[in-house]
């Protein structure tokens, strides 16, 4: 029997709880693994350049660098889909469709 490939995510959050969270839920699916976790956008950014993940997860509300700043930044350097993963409401509206516009292929509040 063929092994599948995993699908490689890397989890941003600035939420030690957050990222936890979130990479118990990519863990229990058999075809991904979480390769790594960043706390902020300059983490994710030098994480993403060494580490090549096959999808990202971004919190938008982000220190040292937001989350829109950081995906601008990813999209033009290293093309990868981001999956955009906020808790903050007040992203549901305009700020979505910017990451949308910025490359982000979903949003979930």
């Amino acid at each position: 029997m063929e092994q599948r490939k995993r699908i490689r995510v890397l989890v941003v959050d600035d939420s030690a709880l957050m990222r936890k969270k979130i990479s118990d839920i990519i863990n229990s699916d058999e075809g991904c693994e979480v390769i790594a976790t960043a706390r902020n956008g300059e983490e994710a950014v030098k994480s993403i350049s060494v580490l090549r993940p096959d999808v990202v997860t971004l919190d938008l509300e982000l220190p040292q660098m937001d989350g829109i700043t950081a995906l601008k930044y990813i999209m033009s350097e290293w093309p990868v889909p981001v999956v955009i993963v906020t808790g903050f409401t007040n992203y549901a509206g305009e700020e979505s469709i910017k990451c949308l516009e910025y490359g982000a292929v979903d949003v979930v509040i």
